[in-house]
């Protein structure tokens, strides 16, 4: 009897070696530790985080392209060097809360921060909407709506930490992937909401018992609004902690005061590659900058080169973005699958490429020259630029040299921008074909960011590092509207495009460099064959 407990006590303590002994006997103990029951709550949980992420993308986007015709009317007194701060509000709110929400989700459930984000971001949105009911000061209401939706968008670095400890090595790319394709989707698909909602009008329905104005402009962020509220409801109903390491095996969750891993090395973070970790984290700063620059030059360079009015520039830049939103899509399936063949890394230096020729075939070539806002000259005294208006955005000289008594929109490039009577104009094609492109390169360059970022961290909580390469994120989108208003508005398309270019030849010379550091965690430290992962 006494051997037959032996021998059960043996048999007991020789099933724990299995966990650490060989990838297959690491695969088959993943089997007996993890529960189909478990797989399904994991997996519940993950798809939650992309609709939290898409929804926190959108909320950027959706109002990018109509924020100005907004603050013009609900605030006369807003100029447009005050509409650079609030779109910069958003990207600012998010950059402070990324590393805040991070560490926040590193030691405590991060159903907490997820819904507290999601509430303030719901709550920015209503206020977004009654912007015009104050008497006065309407645009600071504006700046502080926008800035809190902002910092409520902080929780992508909660999502993508929570994705990177919820999926094995294996599972990650394709996990990251998913996470990606949702925010860039967001990103993409926010203004052609913003596109259907225009068919409401600018006068659209009023509600006067609750002082609510149900046009185009706050139908966008009533309906984010929904989705925020929705969100929450489903983080409550679905979320669970889980938590597994590189091979796949489940962990007790570092989120629970009280419990450790023995699994998981707890001084692997000392060892993180810094140079790749601060090499990606510029990288991710390049994608999103030059995304931005796109995103945001969109509507007045149609403007200046097709003598487009600011609701055609809208109208049809949103059908332009929904077939490069349809694209996007159709790349993540494809990316997915080629990064199993290729590696993240040849697949990142390929997205870079090809953006870099989307910026390039922007540059403008021939000899016709765009049409000229002639009537600038007519009611308006020589133009001069003063010290105050180089900080103003793309749009600024051409918005504020409005005449008050114009009855029809005035189009063309502005005659204020010097450029105008030199720089050949951009073709249609062209500027249909570098769409194309960029929306190609960039949900690529965007996923193999964070792909690569969560493996080369390896197993340890990645909240705090998420938060900052979220944060470099945001940054870009900070400078990427000031770059454009300094260069774009007084020297042109031609400088503007041209250093894009260059900003991105130095990004790939950078991943040449760095290329063999780009490696995951457990890859680095002989824990696994890179071709797993």
């Amino acid at each position: 009897m006494a051997a037959e407990v032996s021998g059960s006590e043996v048999g007991a303590e020789g099933q724990e070696p299995l966990l650490s002994a060989g990838e297959a006997e690491e695969e088959e103990s993943r089997d007996v530790v993890e529960t189909q029951e478990h797989y399904k709550s994991r997996w519940r949980s993950i798809w939650i985080m992309y609709l939290t992420m898409f929804l926190s993308s959108v909320g950027f986007s959706i109002v990018i392209m109509s924020v100005w015709p907004y603050l013009q009317k609900i605030d006369p007194t807003a100029d447009a060097s005050f509409l650079g701060w609030i779109i910069a509000s958003y990207s600012i709110g998010q950059m402070v809360a990324s590393p805040l929400f991070g560490l926040w989700s590193n030691y405590r459930p991060r159903r907490e921060p997820l819904v507290i984000s999601t509430a303030i971001s719901v709550a920015a949105n209503c206020l977004y909407a009654y912007v015009h009911v104050p008497h006065s000061h309407n645009k600071y209401y504006m700046l502080t709506a926008r800035a809190l939706v902002g910092f409520g968008a902080g929780n992508v670095a909660v999502v993508r930490s929570y994705i990177a400890g919820a999926t094995s090595l294996t599972e990650r790319t394709s996990a990251m992937a998913n996470t990606s394709a949702c925010q860039a989707v967001g990103f993409i698909l926010g203004p052609v909401f913003q596109t259907c909602f225009t068919l409401i009008g600018e006068k659209g329905i009023t509600w006067k018992l609750i002082h609510l104005q149900l046009n185009m402009y706050t139908a966008p962020v009533l309906f984010g609004a929904l989705l925020g509220v929705i969100n929450i409801i489903l983080i409550f109903a679905i979320l669970r902690e889980h938590r597994v390491d590189d091979m796949g095996r489940q962990c007790n969750s570092i989120n629970f005061e009280g419990e450790e891993s023995g699994v998981l090395d707890q001084d692997a973070e000392g060892n993180v590659d810094r140079v790749a970790v601060v090499a990606i984290n510029f990288l991710f700063f390049v994608i999103l900058f030059v995304f931005a620059v796109f995103e945001t030059i969109a509507t007045p360079l149609t403007m200046d080169m097709y003598s487009w009015t600011r609701k055609e520039a809208v109208f049809y830049n949103g059908i332009i973005l929904s077939v490069v939103g349809i694209e996007s899509v159709i790349v993540f399936m494809v990316v997915k699958t080629l990064s199993k063949k290729t590696g993240e890394r040849a697949i990142l230096h390929g997205g870079l490429l090809i953006v870099l020729v989307g910026f390039f075939i922007l540059l403008p070539w021939g000899k016709k020259l765009p049409n000229i806002q002639w009537q600038e000259i007519k009611n308006n005294s020589i133009p001069r630029t003063t010290a105050s208006e180089m900080l103003m955005p793309f749009w600024s000289l051409q918005a504020m040299q409005l005449p008050s008594n114009h009855t029809v929109e005035p189009v063309g490039c502005p005659v204020t921008q010097s450029w105008c009577l030199n720089t050949p104009m951009i073709y249609l094609a062209q500027y249909i074909s570098s769409d194309i492109l960029i929306g190609l390169g960039y949900p690529v360059c965007n996923v193999m960011s964070y792909t690569l970022y969560s493996k080369i961290l390896g197993p340890k909580p990645q909240g705090v590092y998420m938060g900052w390469l979220t944060a470099s994120g945001s940054g870009a989108r900070i400078l990427g509207p000031v770059f454009v208003s300094q260069i774009y508005t007084h020297l042109g398309p031609r400088w503007a495009f041209s250093l894009i270019c260059g900003v991105v030849v130095l990004s790939l010379l950078l991943l040449e460099i760095v290329y063999k550091r780009l490696i995951a965690f457990s890859v680095r430290y002989g824990r696994m064959q890179e071709e797993s992962c």
